[in-house]
């Protein structure tokens, strides 16, 4: 069946799944799945472990592994956090559908979800096909305005070419780029995530394999809520220390 969405906004049962009352259940989650992974357990059978524990549903177990992570993991990822101050004049590079999808949520007023390392993280997914929404232009132009604001020198952001319409997505974007002055190289690559995780540049995405091994990162998002005054619901998953950080 064709994908006919037109926005990019809440499930319909997400109201319910992540009411305030089931805010103390999830935080709990994410403390359980977090010990075990800096345990050493596999993701898989932990996720299981503890959604059966708590008894969440697959949209609430989907939330739950976004927001978590070992705790080797967080440490090393704050310690490569840069501040947004120290980006300017610099290049940086965008892990581009994982930014902009949570973009086009944000305004979509889907939830997102805080996670232990203060990434903003969305419960979309592309499933190999990217549809343009009506959230797709103002999230790009919120984007090159946030990073005009911060002053940014150059973004080089990559999008996947497995992905189907990445070229259109690339000439849309690119498009926008010399109609409003952004200094923006769009490339469509087969492999953007290594590429990503290589970078010379400051990273800006919320994927956790790229965050676990690129040598700099910056939390942009918080950034861009604040200067569109958007307020989509939020649901804090914050969990900085749950153990020690050296596994068995």
């Amino acid at each position: 069946m064709p994908d006919s969405r037109k926005h990019r906004g809440k499930h319909p049962s997400d109201d319910k799944l992540f009411a305030p009352d089931q805010h103390s259940t999830l935080r709990n989650a994410v403390y359980d799945l977090s010990y075990l992974l800096t345990r050493g357990f596999s993701e898989t059978a932990a996720l299981k472990t503890v959604g059966d524990r708590y008894r969440l549903t697959q949209r609430q177990r989907l939330a739950v592994q976004r927001a978590s992570c070992p705790q080797q993991a967080l440490n090393q990822r704050l310690h490569s956090q840069l501040n947004l101050e120290d980006l300017a004049g610099q290049t940086i590079a965008i892990d581009g559908y994982n930014q902009l999808i949570a973009l086009e949520s944000a305004l979509g007023n889907a939830y997102l979800f805080i996670g232990r390392d203060g990434c903003y993280r969305d419960l979309a997914s592309l499933h190999g096909t990217y549809r343009k929404v009506e959230e797709t232009i103002p999230a790009l132009q919120l984007l090159g305005t946030t990073l005009n604001q911060l002053q940014i020198q150059r973004a080089i952001i990559y999008l996947d070419a497995p992905v189907s319409n990445s070229r259109r997505l690339q000439s849309l974007m690119m498009e926008l780029a010399k109609e409003n002055q952004w200094n923006w190289q769009v490339e469509v690559q087969l492999q953007p995530d290594p590429l990503l995780a290589r970078a010379p540049y400051p990273v800006i995405t919320t994927d956790s394999w790229i965050l676990d091994r690129c040598h700099q990162w910056a939390n942009l998002f918080p950034t861009v809520l604040q200067i569109a005054q958007l307020s989509p619901p939020i649901v804090d998953l914050q969990i900085r220390q749950v153990c020690a950080a050296e596994p068995f």
